[in-house]
């Protein structure tokens, strides 16, 4: 059989499917799109440090217990709170 459509460049283009690095270094991007990709991921991983920084504190006062359960000392936690936002 002819399996020419399962080739097909279409077919990378659906939701879920991983790009190729090649499909992606063939794409051109202006500066500006460039910094906006930058600026929302450096805005998410942010986010989710701050947010990871909360429950981490929040899980040592609350249940000191579940701490030692993840591996962690208590120098490891106060360590880790320590840390500004934007330093990982």
């Amino acid at each position: 059989m002819n399996n020419t459509l399962a080739s097909a460049p279409h077919q990378a283009a659906r939701p879920g499917t991983p790009v190729r690095l090649a499909e992606v270094s063939r794409r051109r991007y202006s500066l500006a799109t460039l910094r906006s990709i930058v600026a929302t991921w450096r805005d998410r991983t942010w986010r989710e440090r701050i947010r990871f920084r909360w429950e981490l504190e929040q899980m040592s006062k609350d249940n000191p217990h579940l701490i030692d359960d993840i591996g962690l000392t208590k120098r490891q936690v106060e360590a880790e709170l320590a840390k500004p936002f934007w330093q990982g």
